[in-house]
């Protein structure tokens, strides 16, 4: 149930544009300020992974990681992502409540 909701608020976001999809994207987001929380997927490379903690951690930006690339891509109507930003602050704040809930 908890699964649904997330990638219904992430369907929610996306069709609000207050997402962005895409490593490239995601990236930009959190250099520039606008991502409120960063989502990648379970199984996006090693690489990918650590390139977005690190990231996260230099601009301070809350990072979860969740899901699988197709299914954060399906929440939101695209093909595979590896990385989601959220850019609006509410819509972030009830995502890592529901994340934090599932991981606890």
């Amino acid at each position: 149930m908890k699964q649904n909701k997330i990638y219904m608020l992430l369907g929610l976001a996306m069709k609000g544009r207050n997402v962005v999809s895409g490593e490239f994207a995601t990236e930009n987001a959190v250099r520039s300020g606008s991502a409120m929380l960063v989502i990648v997927a379970e199984d996006a490379s090693d690489n990918t992974k650590k390139r977005f903690q690190d990231k996260c951690s230099y601009y301070k930006v809350p990072i979860c990681t969740y899901g699988t690339k197709e299914e954060l891509g399906h929440a939101m109507g695209k093909e595979q992502r590896s990385a989601v930003a959220v850019t609006d602050r509410g819509l972030a704040r009830a995502l890592k409540d529901h994340l934090e809930a599932i991981q606890n």
